[in-house]
């Protein structure tokens, strides 16, 4: 019998008093039964995210480019929690063009935003902690539809998943009751600290074992997204945030339910970890991929612009970058020149086939640089997924 035949569930299922069911994960690490297709795997995504992270040091402007990036996580890794909002949409509310979108939507959406770059900001102060993971499930859950579920405070209740209308007794999971919380966390964050194995196979388990304590009444999935990615930061494997796993989630996500439930009935954490793998290699891939069609892009345009004696035209580019839409007194405010000044740049760049007018209001005129918008909203590419393996 093989010794994957003989795996056991993670940590144990306890009775409750209520008469339901509950299931306590065990400490981190488990031991991980290494074979050639892991080890191939983690191979894989080390190269890959090791490309990426080089084109990211060598970017003159990392900033330019990182901010749609955080902007796109923020509208997958909420579409996984049903949240219908649209990447073109986000941009161009920020903008300040008027979207056809529920302001709900948005602010979930935009909260992911600001919990993205709070993080990255205190990791300069504060290491991955509990305390910087109640900050980020703050900033995540105000003032939406968990605001009503202690935004920023672990749970003191029971909480379960499953489909809609189920209960604890018939939930597909229960997560720790609230009395076991504390030595789950605790454990979890002792865990955070541990430099033994390589960074993405520990970003892995630690994001599982999240997944499975899930420590807030709402929010734990966005939460728990968020940490891969400052996990990454933190132990410096990405020079800046430019990985993100919400879009290979989101592509395959009854498989990835499914591997973190196998986790917890048969302790399958090679199959999580050839996933989570598989998902690192071809996200960086991804990610990569943009970046150089959108550099590509701006090299191609500067060429265009580069016979003008003003340089105000190209401040304007690098910005419809950050944001493919600007409206014409937004983009005023922020190169700190008046509304003529910004017009004309505008038009300038119209003139050459940058951007083009798409909506034109009484109070301001809405720019989109499409061939930007268009890079970053194309459909995830899952090369690899159909051929893994499904979970059982």
């Amino acid at each position: 019998m093989s010794a994957r035949s003989k795996r056991l569930p993670n940590g144990r299922k306890i009775r409750c008093p209520s008469g339901y069911h509950a299931y306590v994960p065990a400490p981190l690490p488990p031991h991980i039964a290494w074979n050639a297709v892991l080890a191939t795997a983690l191979s894989r995504a080390d190269r890959a995210i090791g490309r990426l992270a080089g084109e990211g040091r060598r970017l003159a402007n990392p900033h330019m480019l990182i901010r749609p990036f955080v902007r796109r996580e923020a509208v997958l890794s909420s579409r996984i929690e049903g949240t219908q909002a649209t990447l073109g949409e986000l941009l161009a509310a920020e903008s300040g063009a008027i979207v056809d979108r529920s302001p709900e939507d948005l602010r979930e959406v935009g909260n992911y935003v600001i919990a993205l770059e709070h993080g990255v900001r205190r990791l300069s102060a504060l290491p991955l902690s509990l305390r910087l993971v109640k900050e980020l499930h703050e900033k995540l859950m105000r003032g939406v539809r968990g605001n009503a579920a202690a935004p920023g405070e672990f749970r003191r209740t029971q909480n379960w998943i499953g489909p809609g209308g189920c209960s604890l007794t018939n939930a597909t999971y229960v997560p720790p009751p609230a009395d076991t919380l504390a030595d789950c966390l605790g454990a979890w964050e002792l865990f955070l600290h541990d430099a033994a194995l390589p960074p993405l196979v520990h970003a892995a388990l630690a994001h599982a074992q999240f997944e499975a304590i899930h420590p807030f009444l709402d929010g734990n999935g966005r939460a728990g997204r968020l940490l891969i990615t400052l996990l990454l930061v933190e132990k410096e494997v990405l020079p800046a945030p430019l990985l993100y796993l919400s879009a290979y989630f989101e592509a395959t996500r009854q498989e990835y339910y499914a591997r973190l439930l196998a986790i917890t009935e048969r302790g399958e954490w090679e199959e999580w970890l050839e996933y989570f793998l598989r998902g690192v290699a071809e996200q960086s891939e991804d990610a990569l991929s943009r970046i150089q069609r959108i550099e590509a892009r701006l090299l191609e345009w500067r060429k265009r612009l580069s016979t003008l004696s003003t340089r105000l035209p190209e401040r304007a580019l690098d910005l419809f970058v950050e944001n493919p839409y600007w409206t014409v007194n937004k983009l005023a405010e922020r190169m700190e020149v008046a509304f003529t000044t910004a017009q004309r740049a505008v038009d300038r760049l119209e003139s050459v086939g940058v951007v083009a007018l798409t909506a034109e209001t009484k109070r301001n005129r809405v720019y989109c640089a499409q061939s930007i918008l268009t890079i970053l909203e194309e459909p995830t590419r899952m090369s690899g997924a159909k051929n893994s393996r499904r979970a059982r």
